[in-house]
Parts: structure tokens; C-alpha cells; sequence
């Protein structure tokens, strides 16, 4: 048996090929929309990609399984578990097999068992493997959003991103008896996630790529709860804030996605067509690095520099999948450009209405003010300034500025009316990355006065009034011993 393993670090998103060298045959668990990585490896590995098979119906990237199978002719296998809202659309076009519970398949040698792992989403299952040619036990389980390394998935991405209201909790409470249900298997199995840290998925994720269930039994805490009611309230609370676009991607994964090859290739414009597009009140998206932004910009457009791996990520957060969206890139170098078009694909963001080179930005004179926390703090204390923090809720509960306001910047054009119009306001990070998007988004909404904080936690933190805020997770694990 030969195992590999592929992992996208702008989604932090795993998948796997796991393949039978002796008969040639291969199965992809959970692949990504950008197919080439595993037609390149199992041409390097004399394979052929016969299987291809999804844990659940994802909400965080745009499935590869159809552009996979289109491509290799391979076929797919998908759960048939769950309510019938939640069932794959695209099943009986082509050769898409449903699955439950117990459902085996061979891939070569290679015995795959369906085990339904109801909890982050009801139709939830994951892949039990035995290399027949070696023992007759399994040796390990791809558990998709299940189990992750120190972590499991979140229950409530059905009610907070698709709003499908009172999902959250039987979410969490299938969730504890698919734990327990995996407690009982034997400590040596190897547990294949399909995310890693930095994921919206769970709120506590490890950074190694696999585990074993012996250790997750004795260090993670979802593992470590007896009491039904304990791990509901645990899981629950302090999860991330899910994207926007997480609803979307659950549309599109489950209707089935758009080949790639069918999508029109984003065309080349002029800044005569830039500024018709701002004059139109449409999105542009400037991906240059934040200092070219802040020295120099287009007014109107929205800064979220693609120097972070998770820049799609923060531009599913505004982005209306049903309206036109532009792009300023960074340089000329059409092959970063594509590579930038093919993050955004990743998340389903398939028609972008134009591209801008650096060029329409030569000339502009707009600029981002800036701010730093030393000289913040010799404004402060001062009436009619206000502070905004748009991290996520975990990190302004554990520390942030006395008397900052919390808005997370997702939720951020959303309440619009908690900004003042009429006085100074300073938006602020960990970094001073998400609070530049924040300061691009108000200013794009006609707030004239906003500087960004530029400097990051350990700073801001020496130099201004901090407090903490208090979390339930705590207590919660204290409780469960």
C-alpha cells in the first residue's frame, strides 16, 4: 500500500492518495479542485486513479471530485446518509456511488469500509483502510472533519453559515456518540484528518498532519468528556467566526461544482474600465502588499494583499458570488496571476469580471493613513476616538485594548452602523493585517477617518491598556476532569 499526502496551506486542507502498487489501482480521499498535484504523482507512481471518495459535503473549498473523475474516468463514492436536504444532487450522473454505513469497496488490495461519522455535518462519514496484502485489520481511518489532531469538527456550520436554524446542537450531541463510537477501535489506528491548523472547521486544530487514536484518546479534549450535556457546551462555545462564503461552498459542493474548464478565463483592463467598475459600485480587490497599498491606491477598492496564504479566505468574506468581482494583482507575472485566479477558484469564485495590472494604480495619490501603538497611546486617553478590534471573538476574549469595540472584520459591512462617522476611529489586529482590509472596507463606505494600527499584539499590548475577557471552554473542560 502506498500512501501520500497533498495539503493546501492557503485552506489548510489534507488530502490523500492511497494507492495498490501491486495492481496499479488508486483511490483520492477528499480531493482538492486543483487536480494536477495527484495526476502528476500517480503518473510518477505507475498508478492509475480508479476511486475517488468524499467524507461530507464540504464548506470550506470547492470539491475536486467531479474535475478529478472527469479526468480520470474514476469513480466517485459519496455519502447517503443524512436528511434528504443535505444529499449530494449529482448522484446518478455518472458513475457516483452513494454509500452508508458498513459499505465496503476494494481498491486493488485495498479494503475501504464506510464508517458514518455523524456530528460536523449529518451526512458525515469516514473511510476505514486495510492493506489486505499485509494484515487482515485496518490500519488506519481518513476522518475527514471527524477527528482532527487535538481537535473535532465544529457541529454548527449547517445553522451559523447556511442557516439552517436548530442544527447546531443535535450536531454536537451526533457528535459525542461518533466519539464514542471511535473510542471503542483499537489505539494503533492511524487517523488521517482532512484539515490542519488554521482552519475554520474546529477552533483548536494541530499543526502535524496525522495521529494516532491512542494518542487523541489520551490528549484531546473531545475524547476526554463521559457526559453528554459537558461536551455539547464545550464544543459549542468559542468557535470561529465560519466565513461567509462557507454557505456558498455548501450550495456549490452539493449541487455539484463547475468543471473547470467550462469557466471563461478572466480578461485583461484598462484603469478607464477600473474606474467604471468602482463608478458602478462593483468590488475590486487590490492584492498588492499592504505598504504599496497604503502609499498609493485606487479610492474605493478594498486591500487584501495576497502576501498572506489566506488571502481567498478574507476575500470570501465580502465577495457576492452573483455580482462582478475585479482583481488589481501585484506585478506582470501572469503565472503568479493565474496561481492568484486559482486560489480564488478554490473557493468557488469562478467569474471574475476583469483584471488589473499595477499600472492602474500609477499616478493615484489616495493613501491608507497609518498608525502606530506608541503613538496611539499619547492620544489616549481622548474623547470622541474610538478603537475597533476586528480579530475573531477567541482572540478579543483572551486579551485586547480597554475599551476597544469588537466587531470581527467578516461582520464588519454588516454593522456599519456601530462605526462613528464623525470622529477618528483606529481598527486593529494581531498583526496589522486584517485591520488594513477593515480601514480599505470603511473607507470604500465613505468613513474618511480611519487609520490602521499597524503594529501587532506584542506591541500594541506593551504600549496600551489591555484586559482580558472570560471563556467558557475552561470550564467546561475543568468540569469534565
Amino acid at each position: 500500500m502506498l500512501l501520500r499526502y497533498f495539503y493546501d496551506e492557503r485552506l489548510a486542507q489534507a488530502s490523500y492518495l492511497v494507492g495498490c502498487v501491486k495492481t496499479g489501482e488508486a483511490l483520492v480521499v477528499d480531493p482538492m479542485r486543483d487536480i494536477a498535484p495527484y495526476i502528476d504523482l500517480a503518473q510518477k507512481e505507475g498508478l492509475r486513479i480508479t476511486h475517488i471518495a468524499e467524507t461530507h459535503i464540504h464548506a470550506d473549498f470547492v470539491s475536486g471530485s467531479r474535475e478529478l473523475a472527469a479526468h480520470t474516468d474514476a469513480t466517485i463514492y459519496v455519502s447517503d446518509t443524512g436528511p434528504a436536504d443535505w444529499k449530494y444532487g449529482f448522484v446518478g450522473n455518472g458513475n457516483v456511488v452513494p454509500v452508508v454505513d458498513g459499505d465496503a469497496w476494494q481498491v486493488g488490495n485495498i479494503w475501504v469500509e464506510v464508517m458514518a461519522t455523524p456530528g460536523h455535518t449529518p451526512e458525515h462519514i469516514s473511510f476505514i483502510v486495510t492493506d489486505m496484502a499485509a494484515a487482515n485489520a485496518p490500519i488506519g481511518i481518513f476522518t475527514g472533519d471527524f477527528v482532527f489532531v487535538g481537535d473535532v469538527g465544529r457541529p454548527d456550520l449547517l445553522e451559523t453559515a447556511a442557516g439552517f436554524v436548530g442544527t447546531k446542537e443535535p450536531g454536537a450531541r451526533q457528535q459525542f456518540h461518533s466519539v464514542q463510537r471511535l473510542k471503542r477501535m483499537p489505539d494503533y489506528l492511524q487517523l488521517w484528518p482532512a484539515h490542519g491548523a488554521g482552519s475554520a472547521c474546529g477552533k483548536a486544530l494541530g499543526a502535524i498532519p496525522s495521529t494516532t487514536l491512542g494518542y487523541e484518546r489520551r490528549f484531546n479534549p473531545a475524547f476526554q468528556f463521559t457526559e453528554e450535556a459537558l461536551f455539547v457546551r464545550w464544543l459549542l462555545e468559542g468557535q470561529p467566526e465560519p466565513p461567509k462564503y462557507f454557505a456558498r461552498m455548501k450550495q456549490v459542493n452539493k449541487a455539484g461544482p463547475t468543471l473547470l474548464k467550462d469557466i471563461n478565463p478572466a480578461a485583461q483592463q484598462s484603469r478607464v474600465e477600473l474606474d467604471a467598475a468602482l463608478k458602478a459600485g462593483h468590488l475590486v480587490i487590490d492584492l498588492r502588499s499592504g505598504p504599496d497599498y497604503a502609499r498609493a491606491h485606487v479610492h474605493g477598492t478594498v486591500s487584501v494583499p495576497a502576501t498572506d496564504a489566506n488571502f481567498s479566505t478574507y476575500v470570501g468574506w465580502f465577495v457576492k458570488y452573483d455580482e462582478p468581482l475585479y482583481l488589481i494583482v501585484p506585478d506582470a507575472d501572469q503565472s503568479r496571476e493565474l496561481a492568484l485566479i486559482k486560489a480564488l477558484q478554490a473557493i468557488g469564485i469562478d467569474t471574475i469580471a476583469g483584471v488589473f495590472g499595477p499600472d492602474a494604480v500609477a499616478g493615484r495619490t489616495e493613501q491608507l493613513p497609518q498608525i502606530t501603538a506608541r503613538a496611539l497611546a499619547q492620544r489616549l486617553p481622548r474623547n470622541g476616538l474610538t478603537i475597533i478590534d476586528v480579530r475573531g471573538a477567541s482572540e478579543f476574549n483572551e486579551m485586547h485594548i480597554t475599551g476597544a469595540r469588537h466587531i470581527p472584520l467578516g461582520y464588519l459591512p454588516d454593522r456599519l452602523a456601530e462605526v462613528p462617522q464623525n470622529e477618528p476611529v483606529v481598527v486593529q489586529c494581531a498583526s496589522g493585517y486584517r485591520s488594513q482590509i477593515a480601514a480599505s472596507v470603511l473607507r470604500r463606505q465613505g468613513f474618511a477617518n480611519v487609520l490602521n494600527l499597524v503594529d501587532g499584539t506584542d506591541i500594541w499590548a506593551t504600549w496600551l491598556p489591555t484586559e482580558t475577557g472570560l471563556s467558557l471552554s475552561h470550564e467546561a473542560a475543568v468540569v469534565a476532569g
